[in-house]
């Protein structure tokens, strides 16, 4: 997918990496998925445990000597590190641009989200980061988190490659943040505390709306869209459905266990928002929430 340079000052990001602490603070003057592999964003919402769907990813990674990588002091610095940083930079950018006119003709108040680069583990204001629980969204702080290593994890181990396998996640993870800007977030975390056996199948609503939003920011940008970029998405959208990862895993998919979606309905709602790019497409609430 091709993108629009970007303007490191319009867009708000921190790097943990090397433990710099860089990224220049807070540009644009204010406050700051699967996607792929949301699994803190599932813990914070549900209290699940975030390594029961890695299916012994973090087994492994441990297992590896890593070098930390090493972060930028300034916006600038943080976006160059290394082609994905550039990339999920770029991605942050187009999304701004695309949601926040949404937000404007809606009348919504618009904040936009802080992307937080981290290595291996950082801080988040939803707790610990961990490499291995893959990037997510934390509602508290208005953070989208990435581990950049992860997306060669994604595409060694899962088979998602491709750039726009890894601007599906970047987009995943911004449309949690709508949810959270619409109150749609905050509405749902209620619902869970009075229906805990309901946990998990509302959440599976949460992220494939997420992955709907995310189709409707490619259709948006529909003329930056090459040959091949729907098929690495969709295959992306398909290799982090709950069913998928549990038989990787070498267990027995089981829905009730679900907190994503199945593959298949993860390629579905991706699909409608490419198909219609219109937010509206996306209510996978439409029958419990008025």
């Amino acid at each position: 997918m091709r993108l629009n340079d970007f303007n490191p000052a319009k867009i708000r990001v921190r790097d943990q990496r090397g433990g710099g602490g860089g990224g220049g603070g807070l540009p644009g003057g204010g406050i700051g998925v699967v996607g792929v592999l949301v699994v803190l964003a599932v813990a914070y919402f549900t209290g699940a445990d975030p390594a029961q769907l890695l299916g012994g990813l973090q087994d492994a990674q441990q297992g590896q000597v890593q070098e930390q990588s090493v972060g930028g002091r300034s916006v600038e610095e943080s976006c160059a590190v290394n082609q994905y940083s550039t990339e999920a930079c770029a991605h942050l950018a187009s999304l701004n641009e695309t949601w926040e006119p949404k937000f404007r003709a809606a009348g919504v108040q618009f904040e936009q989200p802080i992307l937080n680069f981290y290595s291996r583990s950082g801080r988040s204001g939803c707790g610990e980061a961990q490499s291995a629980m893959g990037p997510f969204y934390c509602p508290s702080d208005m953070g989208i988190y990435i581990d950049t290593d992860f997306f060669d994890e994604m595409a060694q181990r899962m088979g998602a490659k491709g750039d726009f396998a890894r601007a599906y996640v970047m987009a995943h993870e911004y449309g949690h943040h709508v949810q959270n800007l619409t109150g749609l977030a905050l509405q749902v975390r209620q619902l869970q505390k009075r229906n805990p056996d309901q946990d998990n199948a509302l959440q599976v609503r949460m992220e494939l709306q997420a992955d709907c939003y995310a189709g409707v920011w490619a259709a948006n940008n529909r003329a930056r869209i090459e040959p091949g970029d729907i098929e690495e998405g969709m295959a992306a959208a398909h290799a982090v459905g709950d069913d998928t990862l549990m038989e990787q895993a070498g267990r027995r998919p089981v829905e009730a266990a679900f907190t994503h979606g199945s593959s298949a309905q993860r390629m579905k709602w991706l699909k409608t928002g490419l198909e219609t790019g219109d937010e509206d497409s996306c209510d996978t609430f439409a029958d419990i929430l008025r």
